[in-house]
């Protein structure tokens, strides 16, 4: 195999005429560059040096082998270069994936505080819920997941299987509330029991949040009546408002939402979801991820 220092050795002594000033020239012995000269021919498989008394010319494979050696050595220096600059977080790339929510609240501290530690590393944002996520994840299509899933047993499925071979970074436990219009006779209570709305008509959520709501309803021994499903945050809010049903949603997604006309209640017992960062463990391991990591870790402690 022919190494990138014996290249330069060639060079040197192409360069030069002799081993002892391509010796000088390297800051090595003489010897040193006899030893890999000798091992650089036994790599070719050919001679590529002709010694006449104390002059050294190149044979025809040495021509050939000093004029590729230029564009290799460039190559590999502006390789290492690069490489360098993304270990030292000055380049590189972070293909962040989050669900909207996520999108909205923590992603943009993140990206800020990004931005302004490490401007040389960009980071792209594309939305989509887990756990088409999570299969980005694994398919290569970015570097880290924002996702989130019910603590119940049964959601890791649809939350993108179980994450053991991933490196989960916890950013916080998101509590659910439910939200009533501000006319609502519970609007006033502070604190509700699902069962307390079994009656009521449901707006919902994207699938898993709607099987979500299902599941903590008929726990509480009802079934709830589901009359509008939608994805869009607001939607839901101005629905709720219009006096049309009641909601759950996460306070999360409450951060960005102005809730006019409806009014929030804490659920008794609480419901929560878990939200947090995945990556890939090898990636983890990458100074611009991991930094994003961080910095979404920040972001979810404010």
């Amino acid at each position: 195999m022919i190494e990138a220092r014996h290249l330069r050795v060639l060079r040197a002594v192409a360069a030069t005429g002799s081993f002892s000033a391509a010796a000088r020239e390297l800051g090595c012995t003489q010897p040193a560059v006899s030893q890999q000269m000798k091992a650089l021919e036994g790599a070719a498989g050919t001679p590529l040096l002709i010694r006449t008394g104390r002059e050294m010319r190149l044979t025809e494979a040495g021509e050939a082998l000093v004029r590729h050696a230029a564009g290799i050595l460039a190559g590999l220096t502006a390789a290492e270069e690069e490489v360098a600059a993304i270990a030292g977080l000055r380049a590189g790339r972070v293909r962040l994936v989050s669900f909207p929510s996520g999108s909205s609240t923590l992603v943009p501290t993140a990206l800020a505080g990004m931005r302004a530690a490490h401007p040389g590393t960009r980071v792209s944002l594309v939305e989509a819920e887990p756990p088409r996520s999570v299969e980005m994840l694994r398919a290569g299509d970015c570097e880290i997941a924002v996702a989130f899933r019910y603590p119940q047993a049964d959601d890791a499925a649809e939350a993108g299987g179980g994450w053991e071979d991933l490196v989960a970074r916890p950013l916080l436990s998101d509590r659910l509330v439910v939200v009533v219009p501000r006319e609502h006779r519970l609007a006033g209570a502070g604190t509700v029991g699902m069962a307390e709305l079994a009656e009521e008509p449901w707006i919902a959520g994207c699938p898993r949040c709607r099987r979500h709501l299902v599941e903590v309803c008929e726990s509480e021994g009802f079934t709830p009546r589901i009359d509008f499903a939608t994805d869009d945050y607001p939607a839901v809010i101005g629905l709720v408002a219009a006096g049309l049903g009641v909601a759950v949603l996460p306070e999360l997604a409450l951060e960005s939402v102005r809730a006019k006309g409806a009014v929030t209640l804490e659920v008794k017992p609480a419901v929560r979801r878990e939200v947090v960062a995945l990556t890939l463990p090898d990636l983890a391991r990458v100074p611009a991820v991991a930094a994003t990591l961080d910095r979404l870790e920040s972001a979810a402690r404010r």
